[in-house]
């Protein structure tokens, strides 16, 4: 029963929508009306509240964080099957929280989180393939996607299969969030960040 209990725990935290949160109690007006209408930290920026998108993502990447140290506090026994459904549980919340009728962000800042706590190197290789792909190309969407793709990659290159099978399976979710982004990279029209407000709708999102 407890495994089940650490699920509904992840999916509950990480189906809190801190963009949309912050972004009211600020006084930035509801999120879900500006730009893509998504909920994640870069739809966050287009606001012009850069402090709001840095706290956005801090706290989404948190999300899958706690969840996989609840799992590894309270079902020691089962190890890294417990975090690793743990953390796909949060991140499942992320993605289609209830509050929200099931429409929820793309993922990738809670799968960061979630990665570091799994197993710091693999968030690390994450949030370089990541930022580094954002600072050179500008594109946020693009740079999700590869980070998501290079976590189970490094999962497996640091000797955690059953990470690698779990996140895997994550970076399907998240590119199958990013399906209409992706559509937009073959075409060359993908928006780049800019951090204007109410900038083009439909750039990649957190």
């Amino acid at each position: 029963m407890t495994i089940f209990l650490l699920i509904a725990i992840g999916y509950l935290l990480g189906s809190i929508p801190f963009g949309v949160v912050l972004t009211r109690f600020f006084g930035a007006g509801d999120l879900r009306q500006i730009g893509s209408g998504n909920i994640g930290a870069t739809n966050v920026l287009r606001t012009g509240r850069k402090g709001l998108a840095a706290a956005t993502l801090i706290l989404d990447g948190a999300k899958g964080a706690v969840a996989v140290l609840l799992a590894r506090h309270f079902v020691p026994q089962l190890g890294e099957h417990a975090a690793m459904i743990a953390g796909a549980a949060a991140m499942i919340g992320h993605c289609y929280p209830v509050w929200l009728n099931f429409r929820g962000g793309k993922g990738v800042a809670t799968l960061l989180g979630l990665a570091l706590a799994l197993a710091w190197p693999i968030g690390l290789v994450f949030a370089v393939v990541w930022l580094g792909t954002v600072l050179l190309l500008r594109i946020s969407s693009l740079g999700g996607m590869l980070g998501a793709i290079s976590a189970p990659i490094a999962a497996l290159a640091f000797g955690h299969p059953v990470y690698a099978i779990g996140l895997a399976g994550l970076a399907v979710i998240v590119l199958w969030r990013h399906r209409e982004n992706i559509a937009r990279l073959r075409a060359g029209t993908e928006p780049r960040v800019s951090g204007k407000k109410k900038g083009p709708t439909g750039a990649g999102e957190a």
